[in-house]
């Protein structure tokens, strides 16, 4: 199918055009128009065998990731049902810089350059989720990651457009309903099987457009038994994990203005890995549930100041329960009130850009035998931010700065109140240094509050092993840091080098005392804080070798300590991965290998992880035709069938990964 569009009255300049439709990988080509000439385009938009990605999360407008000043990888649809995963962090483990942190496989969570829990904002369509899989090493992120149109990683400081919670990072999941109308009717339908822990899933979901309307709804239903470990290890018990999803809404997109409404649903239930060294182990589950609705309305094409606008308001009702054989432990709750105002700036010669405010209402409480703060406490945050940039033909300078308070108010009189106000700032600039070459450098000077339980947790707290003893006297955390990036893209080679330092003030951290409390049986410890330094690489490197054969090889390595020259606990080891991709016509099939070294660079009570390789292979094969595609798809993942262990997981002395087995997954679009 072709469709032709044509732009009349277009400034001589330099322009990035992006292609974007559901089901399909985003496309972006550059343009240089010279006066008194035209020019011209051609955009085939794959399925699979994405090239060239776009992103919105790293400027809150869409962009190529290769033009992008932040470091961002994107996952699209078709690669998350390949990896067919349950948890979000397995999906995106194996990213540039990004690994995962699990308590068993219904919790796996993403870290980014070693920065984990309130560090790395975990958000829908840029909303907050409103979990509490920051705090916990045993809680879950309530994310139908198989309806996602795409995933979106922003590594480093992205606290300018998204708060103190995205410190260390963002991960973005995009549904795809937020971009507007389309006429007619398009969706999908995904079914996937595996074989090691009896995995079975199933996922659909609808668009349907009318002039200027809209509606859309998908469900997702997912389930796994316990996994075989590798070598003769045999089963990890209490490994399974069940959950389902649903997500309906409508909107309305005008030539002037916008609203769309949307309602999603969200539950599951998982085990907690049987510790096999212990023969009294209590057999100890999750439940939870979540209800969100969220409201969106702007406007476009404004002659004025402001060219565009956008409003969202978002309420989240979360609660999970922690089982012991069966009886309900402890309940948590946490309702989130959220609201966020993004302006859009006509662009006035060389200078764009954008601007907003956002803020959230949060009412945390827990009650049970884990109860971890006495009474509930309320959290309110607000912050106006902007992000500006300068564009000329071969430099490109963006600059931009958010302050943000933070208070908490705990109910118990016998807590501290406590309010921050800080403010974030960065500059970062592009040069275009030959034809699909590119340097990047940036500096960030980023501001995150204490978290609420590094303030007010007084309790045991199996999520992290410990019973943790909060400190209500905690500073606000300082990070001045460096991102350096040098890129090349062209119809050969794709490659990007990042390297980045980061200087963090008042780090917080969770320091084991040595004694046991007698009445949980876990290590007290106490929330401290000390000066720390990250620093850190990734290499990418994508080589057309022939018309049929890719080679594609990458490495990432992270060494994050005190100041003290203590390592910090669970910091991902140096990984790297070679792998080819043999295609032909609607076929591909792409073998890899990944190698994980040793960690011995140890926090206290920590112990070395052995390093490992495993082998995997991926095929998969697309049947089109005018208004469906057909993908067919295989994945073998540790084929070697090598017993190891995941040196970030909180359970990795008790629970090793999974070993060899095999996915199977096909999914229908139509359009």
């Amino acid at each position: 199918m072709k469709t032709v569009f044509t732009f009349n009255d277009v400034p001589p300049g330099r322009y990035t055009l992006v292609a974007h439709q559901e089901g399909f990988s985003d496309l972006s080509r550059t343009i240089v128009l010279v006066a008194g000439a035209t020019g011209s385009l051609d955009f085939q938009l794959q399925i699979r065998g994405v090239k060239e990605n776009v992103t919105v999360t790293a400027t809150g407008a869409e962009q190529s990731v290769f033009e992008s000043i932040a470091s961002v990888s994107t996952v699209d649809s078709n690669t998350i049902r390949e990896r067919a995963a349950v948890g979000i962090g397995e999906v995106l483990d194996g990213q540039p810089g990004v690994s995962k942190r699990s308590f068993g496989p219904g919790n796996s969570r993403p870290v980014i350059r070693g920065f984990d829990g309130d560090r790395v904002l975990v958000s829908t369509d840029g909303v907050r989720e409103g979990s509490l899989a920051s705090q916990s090493g045993d809680h879950s992120e309530p994310v139908d990651i198989l309806a996602a149109e795409r995933i979106e990683v922003v590594k480093g400081p992205a606290t300018l457009l998204y708060g103190s919670n995205a410190i260390g990072g963002v991960v973005n999941v995009i549904s795809g309903h937020d971009e507007g109308a389309h006429p007619g009717l398009r969706g999908y339908l995904s079914g996937i099987g595996g074989l090691n822990n009896a995995q079975g899933a199933f996922s659909g979901g609808v668009e349907y457009g009318t002039g200027n309307w809209m509606l859309w709804g998908n469900g997702t239903t997912q389930r796994t038994g316990d996994y075989s470990a590798g070598g003769n290890f045999g089963k990890v018990i209490n490994s399974y994990t069940r959950s389902s999803s649903g997500n309906g809404g409508f909107g309305y997109f005008g030539k002037k203005a916008f609203f769309t409404t949307d309602y999603g649903y969200y539950q599951n239930r998982y085990g907690i890995p049987l510790d096999f060294n212990d023969p009294l182990a209590e057999l100890r589950s999750l439940r939870m549930h979540r209800n969100n609705v969220k409201f969106n309305f702007g406007f476009t094409d404004l002659d004025s100041f402001i060219a565009s606008a956008k409003f969202t308001v978002n309420v989240s009702r979360y609660q999970h329960q922690e089982l012991v054989d069966g009886d309900v432990g402890t309940t948590f709750k946490n309702n989130v009130f959220s609201y966020r105002g993004m302006f859009d700036q006509r662009q006035s010669g060389r200078l764009s850009g954008r601007f907003g405010f956002e803020g959230f209402y949060r009412d945390y409480s827990t009650v049970g035998d884990e109860t971890l703060v006495n009474g509930p406490v309320r959290q309110n945050t607000f912050s106006v931010f902007t992000l500006q940039e300068l564009k000329y033909e071969r430099v490109t300078f963006q600059f931009g700065g958010r302050v943000e308070n933070n208070r908490y108010s705990p109910t118990d009189p016998t807590l501290m109140k406590r309010n921050f106000t800080g403010f974030s700032g960065a500059a970062g600039v592009r040069f275009a240094l030959w034809n699909g070459g590119a340097f990047v450098a940036n500096y960030s000077h980023a501001f995150r509050a204490p978290a609420l339980e590094e303030l007010y947790n007084n309790g045991p707290h199996d999520g992290t092993l410990a019973f943790e003893v909060g400190n209500d006297a905690l500073k606000p955390e300082v990070n001045n840091g460096i991102d350096f990036s040098l890129r090349h893209q062209n119809n050969r080679f794709r490659a990007e080098a990042n390297f980045y330092y980061y200087d963090i003030r008042n780090f917080v951290f969770l320091a084991p005392t040595g004694v046991i409390d007698a009445g949980s049986g876990l290590e007290i410890a106490d929330y401290l804080q000390g000066n720390s330094r990250f620093t850190g690489t990734e290499l990418n490197l994508d080589v057309t070798a022939h018309k049929y054969l890719n080679i594609i090889t990458g490495l990432d390595y992270v060494n994050a300590q005190l100041k003290t020259g203590q390592p910090l606990p669970r910091i991902a080891p140096l990984r790297a991965r070679f792998g080819i991709d043999l295609h032909k016509g609607n076929f591909s099939v792409r073998p890899e290998f990944v190698a994980v070294g040793r960690q011995d660079r140890l926090f206290t009570n920590e112990t070395p992880t052995a390093g490992y390789g495993t082998a995997n292979v991926t095929a998969s094969y697309i049947i089109p035709t005018q208004h469906t595609a057909n993908i067919f798809s295989v994945s073998a993942y540790n084929l070697n069938n090598k017993l190891f262990f995941n040196h970030i997981s909180f359970i990795k002395d008790i629970s090793p990964e999974i070993g060899r087995g095999v996915r199977f997954s096909y999914t229908v679009r139509f359009f």
